[in-house]
């Protein structure tokens, strides 16, 4: 008995002080805009969101045993519900792959989760998306189709990549797990092996409420973040790169000869339940770079920036026979939606770096974690906060 209270103590603390675990806002560095409650891409109703994270091993690197850092999230629109809705996507730079973008753009629905993982792990992803709809019972029919959203940033620094460690089941994981409320951030999911702007990147999520006449609407982020050169690395305006150039950011003991300063990509996902068609969310992922900016990206060569925006209004947009009716935001009224997606890309990427934590993968290489007191200290040098 006393073993078993034991157990469930310390993994009530393990939990505690894992929900505890300090975000941006935390520690002081200041943002624009309201957040919704958890200030995530799940504050926008019905969105879920699940990761499969696969960490194992440690010192030189064995193809096909590790070390492995790397992983799998998961976005479900509406949750567990087979609902198509509106989407449309955008791409900065095209050094990098998002599935499914095609029929997006020519239906403007999007008809499926959307999954992030690594470069290699595209297919698997893919494919076990689908044996998931048939598992889940989405689709009974003899003739049907659909085309997943999987999309990829490359963790090859850290771990090894082409050992091909992402399997099905780990789609199935964060598919399965997936959930509303407070996320994890940092070394999890897709983004367990990421780098971001010279220091450990990853997963980051942030929200914002806003009103546009006396409708009240939510803009959710979530991105993957492995790009950008740490000399652009910049937060609240202060250019943190340039003055962090003498610090330890990161050591490549067997780093791949072809890899400059700023290769990578990011993956940015934004939701939002105002009411918009798959033009005006066209303009939506058109607005990601502008947040992207802010931070330091340049969409570099060697980088992939991928976004994708989708709406979970109009619920019964999507029909095979029936006409139906929908709701739309006069374009006159979309600049708010415009500035919360700027503002939540920027906060959910600096977020991903405060929740990294340093990382060592394949052959010793490491990627240290962003040093918040130095932060800190800029943001008060630079009158940013007191």
């Amino acid at each position: 008995m006393r073993q078993l209270l034991l157990i469930c103590l310390l993994f009530f603390l393990n939990n505690t002080i894992y929900a505890q675990k300090p975000r941006a806002r935390d520690i002081g560095i200041p943002f624009k805009g309201i957040t919704g409650k958890h200030n995530a891409i799940t504050d926008v109703k019905g969105v879920e969101v699940g990761y499969s994270t696969i960490i194992s091993g440690e010192g030189k690197n064995i193809r096909g045993k590790g070390p492995v850092r790397t992983g799998v999230t998961a976005i479900l629109p509406r949750g567990r519900n087979n609902n198509p809705v509106y989407a449309n996507w955008y791409s900065l730079n095209g050094n990098g792959e998002m599935t499914g973008t095609t029929w997006i753009t020519e239906s403007g629905f999007l008809e499926t989760p959307i999954l992030i993982t690594n470069t290699n792990s595209v297919g698997v992803v893919r494919d076990a998306v689908l044996k998931w709809f048939v598992r889940m019972g989405w689709y009974k029919e003899d003739f049907w189709y659909t085309y997943p959203v999987v999309a990829e940033t490359y963790d090859g620094f850290l771990n090894d990549i082409y050992g091909f460690h992402v399997k099905e089941s780990n789609a199935f994981e964060a598919l399965d797990n997936a959930k509303s409320g407070s996320l994890a951030e940092g070394n999890v999911g897709g983004g367990t092996g990421m780098m971001c702007l010279g220091f450990k990147g990853g997963t980051g999520t942030a929200s914002r409420v806003i009103k546009i006449k006396d409708s009240s609407y939510t803009v959710g982020v979530l991105v993957q973040s492995n790009f950008g050169a740490k000399q652009n690395l910049t937060i609240a305006g202060v250019p943190i790169g340039r003055e962090l150039k003498d610090t330890l950011n990161y050591e490549f003991k067997a780093a791949p000869s072809y890899r400059q300063e700023g290769d990578g990509s990011i993956i940015v996902v934004v939701a939002t339940d105002a009411p918009l068609l798959p033009h005006q969310l066209k303009r939506i992922a058109a607005r990601v770079p502008l947040g992207v900016g802010i931070v330091g990206g340049r969409g570099e060569n060697g980088s992939g920036d991928i976004f994708i925006a989708f709406s979970t209004a109009n619920s019964t947009a999507f029909q095979r026979e029936s006409f139906t009716t929908v709701e739309q935001l006069p374009n006159d009224l979309i600049n708010p939606l415009f500035d919360a997606t700027v503002q939540a890309v920027e906060e959910a990427i600096i977020n991903a770096m405060v929740a990294a934590e340093t990382m060592e993968g394949i052959n010793g290489n490491k990627a240290y974690a962003l040093p918040q007191k130095l932060v800190v200290d800029l943001l008060k040098k630079y009158g940013r906060i007191k």
